[in-house]
C-alpha cells in the first residue's frame, strides 16, 4: 500500500484545488491510500532561526507527513502569476529538511489558467530536489460553483482519469 499525501495551495473554503485534491483521495486506486495534509494556513512564516529543537509544532507536522509520505500531490491556484504564499511558505519549511529530496511528486490542476504558477512550483519543486513525475493532472472547474464542481468531479471520465493519474503516478514510484 502506497501512502500519498495531497496538499492542496489554497486556504479557501470553497476552493477547487481543495475539491480536486478529496476527489482523488476518493478516486484512489486500491493500492494507495491519500491523505490530506490540512494544516497549510495554521503554518507559521517560515523563519531559519525557529529551525531545529525551535520548529513549530504546525511546521513539524508537514515535515514529518512529507518525510513518512511515499509520494506528495500537489494542487495549486495561481495568484499573480504566482505561487499562492501559503504554499510557498509550506515548501519553504521544507527547504533544509531530506524530506524533500528525491520525495516522487506529482502536480495536478483545477485551472487551465493556471500556467505560470505550475512553472514556478515544477521550479522550486526540482530545485528543492523532489523527483516530479512528468504526468499532470488537470481537470478544469474554474468558476463553477460547489455543486457544478462535485458533479464534475464524479463523472465517470474525470473519475476515470484520477484513477489513471494515480496509478501512473503509483508506478512512477515504485519504479524509483
Amino acid at each position: 500500500m502506497l501512502n500519498l499525501l495531497a496538499i492542496s495551495g489554497s486556504l479557501r473554503a470553497a476552493s477547487t484545488n481543495s475539491a480536486l485534491v478529496a476527489a482523488l483521495a476518493r478516486n484512489a486506486p486500491e493500492s494507495c491510500r491519500v491523505a490530506i495534509h490540512e494544516g497549510l494556513g495554521l503554518l507559521p512564516i517560515f523563519n531559519p532561526d525557529d529551525e531545529g529543537e525551535r520548529t513549530p509544532s504546525e511546521a513539524s507536522r508537514l515535515i514529518d507527513a512529507v518525510t513518512a509520505a511515499d509520494g506528495v500531490i500537489i494542487s495549486c491556484p495561481e495568484y499573480a502569476h504566482g505561487v499562492p504564499g501559503g504554499l510557498k511558505n509550506a515548501l519553504d519549511w521544507l527547504v533544509s529538511r531530506d524530506a524533500a529530496v528525491d520525495k516522487p511528486a506529482i502536480l495536478v490542476h483545477a485551472s487551465p489558467r493556471s500556467l505560470h504558477a505550475r512553472a514556478a512550483l515544477a521550479e522550486i519543486m526540482r530545485t528543492m530536489s523532489f523527483a516530479l513525475h512528468d504526468g499532470e493532472l488537470e481537470i478544469g472547474l474554474l468558476g463553477k460553483r460547489p455543486a457544478e464542481v462535485e458533479a464534475v468531479l464524479g463523472g465517470q471520465a474525470n473519475v476515470m482519469a484520477m484513477h489513471d493519474a494515480l496509478s501512473a503516478f503509483a508506478d512512477f514510484i515504485r519504479a524509483r
